[in-house]
């Protein structure tokens, strides 16, 4: 008792098991997450098609990392996610369409993907 008594003061005075403060998460940096330079190949043959891609996937890899620290319950990490499958797939369903992604679209996009990366990073 004693021993998991010690292990435990000793964690907590060395801030070893502290998670990663919500802030810290790549996507949280709305600035960066918007001079991203996706770039064109595979599914995604048009740059701004290219752009919201990167920025679904490196949310996601987010929404991924705060549901494994428990900052996130599976019912808001799987509402987050199925947000950001939705600015996807609207993404790539008019570049199909249209074979590319318009600046006021991508901007749009923009949008929709910072509302997440929002509530992501007020936890």
């Amino acid at each position: 008792m004693m021993t998991v008594l010690i292990t435990a003061l000793a964690l907590a005075a060395t801030g070893a098991g502290a998670q990663m403060p919500a802030r810290d998460y790549p996507s949280c940096d709305l600035r960066a997450q918007h001079t991203l330079v996706g770039a064109p190949g595979g599914s995604s043959g048009d740059r701004g098609q290219a752009h919201v891609a990167l920025r679904a996937n490196i949310l996601q890899a987010d929404i991924g990392n705060a549901r494994k620290a428990r900052r996130l319950t599976q019912p808001q990490a799987d509402m987050l996610w199925q947000r950001v499958e939705r600015v996807r797939h609207g993404s790539d369903g008019f570049t199909r369409q249209q074979g590319f992604l318009s600046a006021g679209e991508r901007a749009s996009y923009d949008r929709a993907l910072d509302a997440v990366a929002t509530r992501l990073c007020r936890r």
